[in-house]
């Protein structure tokens, strides 16, 4: 797992030297998956290894897009839809959540089905859900952060009843449970028969993303835009502000 935080590291820090707001999410990646690693250093899964296994599995379904996102080779419509964004004026909660939403939607279940081909799916339930809350702790504690380079993110609550949260409690909390249905899925239809469904649940995935980029509701969008006209915009200054304990 180490060698993974290696990776995100060096996504991290050629987003800060290309100022590229890719790294946003790459930051916020590394942080789950370092306090994963601590959490099965600590023994606190029920299969500890195995844990390893599945989060290196993970991860690189995340790494292997990115190098081909920058290698110009085909990746998934919704990490196409989600790097692309990059350029867009959008906020850092956004660009994300862009992220978030491609991770965990599509790769997530990807990455179970995978690591427990030949295998009882049932037996990893308990990590994957165990690591809910890893999920939710650092989020919270991300969106706390988000304040010291987007002072304005309070806008959201107004705009909408907690709706920054309610954005990031769906692209996680039930997000997960979506990926679990899928990683059951496709589990199911084993090796060699997963194509259209993997497609399928892409295509569903890209449209979640922009609806992300671009909410129905007018006056989240016009908050939006308002509060990401104050935000930080130089991608390093986000990232070490982000940092700071």
């Amino acid at each position: 797992m180490q060698e993974v935080l290696n990776q995100l590291d060096s996504i991290i820090d050629n987003a800060i030297v290309n100022n590229d707001r890719i790294g946003y999410f790459a930051f916020l990646y590394r942080r789950v998956t370092a306090e994963i690693l601590n959490e099965v250093q600590l023994g606190n899964f029920e299969d500890n290894a195995r844990m390893e296994t599945f989060d290196v599995a993970f991860a690189n379904y995340y790494i292997d897009a990115y190098n081909g996102y920058t290698t110009n080779q085909p990746i998934s419509k919704s990490w196409q839809f989600a790097f692309d964004a990059k350029n867009d004026p959008l906020t850092i909660l956004q660009h994300i959540m862009l992220g978030i939403n491609t991770h965990i939607n599509l790769d997530l279940g990807l990455a179970a089905s995978t690591v427990m081909q030949g295998k009882e799916i049932i037996d990893i339930e308990n990590d994957f859900n165990t690591v809910n809350t890893i999920l939710g702790n650092i989020v919270n504690e991300m969106q706390d952060r988000l304040s010291r380079v987007s002072p304005l993110l309070f806008l959201l609550d107004l705009a909408g009843k907690n709706t920054d949260e309610e954005i990031i409690n769906f692209s996680l909390a039930k997000a997960r449970e979506l990926s679990w249905v899928n990683a059951n899925l496709l589990w199911g239809l084993g090796d060699g028969l997963q194509d259209a469904a993997i497609h399928q649940i892409d295509n569903t995935v890209l449209r979640l993303g922009e609806f992300i980029k671009a909410p129905k509701s007018k006056i989240v969008t016009y908050a939006l835009k308002f509060l990401g006209k104050f935000e930080e915009k130089n991608v390093g200054q986000v990232i070490n502000r982000l940092i700071e304990g």
